[in-house]
């Protein structure tokens, strides 16, 4: 799915790194109206996996995650117990590319440094090893 907002990174009272996000997810069919419906999900994630998440997301990244379900409940400002639940991801695959992250649009992330691909007819067949 894809972030809906900037990662959230924060430490537990005793020192443990926690990311929380959320990310939007569109299903494979479409509904009786024609429309493809989204899901949305609120991920946690734990220790060094939290530390990465809160360093390179941002929203509108794509990212896979790998984890389980956790319920949690609580009671809201009116006094009404609400459930929610949470995926705990033990897993953050980030499938946004490094150069679109950035503001080149084609380049090497690191460096800044432009690499240009030749053009076909820019390649001379005599010099191919094959």
């Amino acid at each position: 799915g894809n972030l809906t907002r900037d990662p959230e990174l924060t430490e537990t009272s005793s020192g443990i790194a926690v990311c929380r996000f959320s990310i939007a997810v569109s299903r494979d069919y479409a509904n009786s109206e024609g429309n493809r419906e989204t899901d949305f999900f609120n991920i946690t994630v734990w220790r060094g996996r939290a530390e990465n998440c809160g360093k390179y997301l941002k929203k509108g990244n794509k990212v896979a995650g790998v984890g389980s379900l956790q319920n949690r409940s609580y009671e809201d400002k009116d006094g009404i117990k609400r459930t929610v639940t949470d995926i705990v991801a033990s897993d953050v695959e980030f499938l946004t590319p490094k150069n679109a992250q950035s503001d080149a649009s084609d380049g090497d992330f690191e460096s800044g440094v432009k690499k240009e691909t030749p053009k076909l007819e820019e390649i001379d067949d005599n010099q191919l090893p094959f």
